[in-house]
């Protein structure tokens, strides 16, 4: 006799034949689950039952769903477990939320921490995650605190230590992955299987999987990533995307007048009143707030505009202001760009001018130095919250500018004693300091004439080629104390794909430097004397590869 199924009314289950399995009716109904039980719920009170309707113990619970190996998740008064079937708590610990065992192993939340159990209720392992999935096949997916997933193993160790923007459990021996370039399927070492990359990818079935390219085009491709099919065309044009870019300088030239003008500074307001504040004609302050609507930094309610939640970070006075960034790359970088094309012929006459002009004090790098602020308070509080500190070394942030990492740093370690260390060219901006630091005017080539614990190099290594990066190094390793670490936050290169190359391309045109990969940072930690201790990844772009003194 077949298990009896739900009714569509969801009150009570119905036999074979489609007459009702028992008289009893019920305000919501599961399905029966092995040993042949069902999860009910009357009124306040849940619990389960058997196939022919009646109770299978005296316990009640405000609620109650099915059992998986042999144990079932129960909420009531006190927080969520597992029950055997006889109704009795497996375990004494209680939890804000429980999944379902799978494989002997069952993932719980306690407070906003997951982790796994066993079937005793004894945790897997000591970590904690952001989020851990089911297990499957024995590997289950876990994300980190930087919003990163990996699989792990039926111990809890890591399967493959690659982490990705989200990720599935493995089907077929494949699992969909999303990293920066997009969705793509991986192996068991965690390695994608093919190079495309697309806006979704469905499991493998008998070697074939669906997907859906960025254009909006649907494939069938192999395990190669070949497409074996096309079932549907692309959606969009790639003429009109292609103009699009082409006129990217529309928007930078745009925002980077507003900055200018300060329009944004004088809104909430009409085109009447920015244009006498701006001391611009009418007809132009409203042609540019049009544009600027476009761009939804700003919007219009009746006769009145006012800045979008965008574009609050154009105005002077934001604590992340973008408008010296707005104005930077809409006059200086755009010149620097301009001779891209005799860069790449690798004429000798050219070289970055930026250390030159940004060195030269007040007058001419205040601009500059508020955009880097920016940027740095909006990444580095976050880095400073996962720096593997014991929160009493000596510290030297290198090249750390005003001090805005230094800053966050003692905020979340009061008892370090840190000490930022520039060319003399920044310190003259007073102004700008983060106040309650120690300062060292010197040179990253030259002795810095200090012996701490730790040296911070935070997205410091990137302005310079391998040869000056492996000086500044060196440096670094000589300003440290035996078993001192220096940890490099720095924006890391997929190892495979072509994310982040117009942002290497930036820093070629702007320093004469390069973004780089995973292993080229290990290279470069290695040939200057480093141990590869750690990899950490952030919420934000930046990751913090940290480095040992042997």
């Amino acid at each position: 006799m077949k298990t009896p199924q739900p009714a569509p009314c969801r009150t009570y289950h119905v036999l074979d034949s489609g007459e009702p399995a028992y008289t009893e009716r019920f305000d919501d109904i599961l399905k029966f689950h092995p040993p042949g039980l069902a999860a009910v719920q009357k009124g306040d009170q849940a619990w389960h039952i058997r196939p022919d309707g009646s109770a299978a113990y005296s316990a009640r619970f405000e609620r109650t769903f099915g059992f998986y190996d042999g144990r079932a998740t129960v909420v009531d008064i006190e927080g969520w477990y597992h029950i055997e079937t006889s109704g009795e708590a497996v375990y004494s610990d209680r939890y804000t939320w429980c999944g379902n065992f799978q494989d002997g192993l069952c993932t719980v939340r306690e407070g906003v921490e997951y982790f796994h159990i066993k079937r005793d209720g004894r945790p897997l392992y000591e970590r904690r995650w952001r989020y851990a999935g089911d297990y499957r096949d024995k590997i289950s997916v876990v994300q980190n605190e930087a919003g990163l997933s990996t699989h792990i193993d039926a111990s809890g160790q890591l399967l493959h230590n690659v982490f990705f923007v989200d990720l599935d459990v493995f089907h077929k021996g494949f699992a969909r992955a999303r990293d920066e370039e997009g969705w793509t399927h991986i192996d068991s070492r965690g390695q994608a299987i093919y190079q495309r990359r697309f806006a979704n990818v469905e499991p493998f079935y008998n070697g074939q999987a669906r997907v859906e390219r960025f254009d909006g085009g649907l494939e069938i491709i192999d395990e190669a990533g070949n497409c074996m099919l096309e079932l549907r065309p692309s959606r969009r044009s790639e003429f009109a995307e292609l103009s699009g870019d082409l006129v990217g300088f529309w928007r930078t030239q745009t925002l980077g007048s507003a900055a200018t003008l300060g329009i944004i500074d004088v809104l909430p307001g009409t085109v009447s009143a920015s244009s006498e504040r701006c001391n611009i004609t009418e007809d132009a302050a409203f042609r540019i707030l049009r544009a600027l609507g476009e761009l939804q930094v700003v919007e219009r309610c009746g006769d009145e505009w006012k800045a979008t939640s965008r574009g609050e970070y154009l105005k002077k006075d934001h604590p992340l202001t973008l408008a010296d960034a707005a104005v930077e790359y809409a006059t200086r970088f755009s010149k620097m760009w301009q001779v891209l094309p005799d860069v790449l012929r690798g004429e000798d006459q050219w070289k970055p001018a930026i250390f030159e002009d940004v060195f030269l004090g007040p007058d001419k790098g205040t601009g500059h130095h508020r955009m880097l602020r920016s940027y740095a308070r909006h990444d580095y509080e976050a880095v400073a919250e996962i720096l593997p500190l014991k929160g009493d070394e000596s510290i030297v942030d290198a090249g750390g500018g005003l001090g805005t990492f230094a800053s966050c740093i003692q905020a979340r370690f009061p008892d370090v004693q840190i000490t930022v260390l520039e060319k003399p060219g920044v310190l003259e901006f007073t102004q700008l300091r983060e106040p309650g630091l120690n300062w060292l005017a010197g040179d990253f080539f030259q002795d810095w004439g200090v012996e701490v614990d730790v040296v911070l190099l935070a997205r410091v290594l990137h302005d310079w080629e391998d040869e000056d990066a492996r000086r500044i190094l060196s440096r670094a390793k000589k300003s440290l104390k035996e078993g001192g670490r220096v940890c490099v936050v720095e924006i890391l290169l997929p190892e495979e794909g072509v994310s982040g190359g117009l942002c290497d391309l930036h820093l070629w045109m702007a320093t004469g430097g390069r973004e780089r990969k995973r292993t080229e940072y290990e290279t470069l930690l290695t040939e200057a004397g480093f141990r590869v201790d750690e990899i950490i990844h952030v919420a934000a772009l930046p990751s913090v590869i940290v480095g040992v003194v042997p």
